[in-house]
């Protein structure tokens, strides 16, 4: 079941849900617009000759200044969100882009998914589609987070991703199964 604005709000005031620092105009009839931080991270493609899912990525971190930051044509940055997120563990979370955004090119994506448990800021992955660069605005609305109740309480999220704060690279190389099938 998807919660309701309301029901999302009621939630947060009951400190049953926390998202810090939303204001009630980011709350929409069934999820919560969530807005771009200032902290953001490009793949260095002059300190990586190839990227694999087995040895940490090397990254630019940029940090944005002057309140905007541009995204060339066809180009990937990791954003994150200015809101931190505390999902009980019988909640979780879908991440979507804006329809207004995507109508400018840009998809926002963040693997989807949050799971019951997580603490911490959203990474974003930004995509660029277009052949002209787009610049965005640090504090605009840029995704919308919608919340679904889970059957049962869940055990809740200790992956490598609980805590973060700002964009976070990807920690691929730590999954559990990197060295399953070897000897």
């Amino acid at each position: 079941m998807i919660l309701s604005g309301k029901t999302i709000l009621t939630k947060i005031q009951n400190n049953e849900l926390v998202i810090n620092f939303l204001t009630e105009e980011q709350i929409q009839p069934a999820s919560v617009d969530l807005r771009l931080g200032n902290h953001f991270l490009l793949i260095d493609e002059h300190a990586n000759d190839h990227l694999s899912l087995e040895t940490p990525a090397k990254y630019r971190e940029i940090i944005a200044e002057n309140d905007k930051i541009v995204i060339p044509p066809h180009s990937f940055l990791l954003a994150t969100t200015q809101e931190t997120v505390e999902l009980p563990n019988d909640l979780t979370a879908f991440v979507e882009g804006r329809s207004s955004i995507g109508r400018l090119g840009l998809f926002v994506q963040n693997a989807g998914w949050v799971d019951p448990g997580f603490k911490g800021q959203i990474t974003l992955e930004l995509f660029n589609t277009n052949s002209l660069p787009i610049e965005l605005t640090i504090g605009r609305r840029i995704c919308q987070l919608v919340i679904s109740k889970v059957d049962r309480e869940a055990k809740p999220y200790e992956g490598k991703y609980l805590f973060q704060k700002g964009a976070t690279e990807s920690r691929i190389f730590h999954d559990f199964d990197l060295n399953k099938g070897r000897d």
